[in-house]
């Protein structure tokens, strides 16, 4: 069984220039944090836009709905950035059903070296290895269905909305 990862960007993704004090991306950390997990899984990884997620366009999220449905891999993994990971997560859902997709993310960038990222990274991997067909976001050891879920921004944390 291979498993697509499909790189987005966000906040996963992000590093930090010191001159400027800006956020910026140099390209996708995925493959390190596979080889610091130590991970054996059989991964085809392709990145398919590096932005940040509330500069996604309705045309980027039809790009990454194309991704999954033109892939012959039945598990996907998405990098996502957390502020509209939700939106397309529901695009998915609608038009996806014969696919195991989980989106992921980080609240904190991975090369800060304090991410949430590798721990979200490696409970994503797992549930997408277990769960039924169906798209769900994982985030901080939790899975939740794409018609359940939300982002609480005042915590910081994902939670079902019912």
């Amino acid at each position: 069984m291979t498993i697509k990862i499909v790189v987005t960007g966000g906040t996963f993704d992000k590093e930090y220039n010191p001159l400027n004090g800006q956020l910026f991306f140099n390209g996708t950390h995925v493959s390190e944090m596979l080889r610091l997990g130590r991970s054996r899984l059989d991964v085809h990884i392709k990145t398919v836009m590096m932005i940040d997620s509330l500069s996604m366009t309705e045309a980027d999220r039809k790009k990454i709905l194309k991704e999954c449905q033109t892939s012959a891999e039945d598990k996907i993994l998405i990098t996502h950035g957390t502020d509209t990971m939700t939106e397309t997560a529901k695009l998915l859902g609608q038009f996806i059903k014969d696919k195991t997709i989980i989106l992921t993310g980080a609240m904190v960038p991975y090369a800060f070296g304090s991410s949430d990222g590798l721990f979200n990274l490696g409970s994503a991997l797992a549930y997408l290895q277990t769960l039924p067909p169906g798209v769900y976001i994982s985030m901080n050891g939790k899975y939740f269905h794409w018609d359940n879920v939300r982002k609480n921004k005042e915590v910081g944390l994902f939670e079902e909305t019912q």
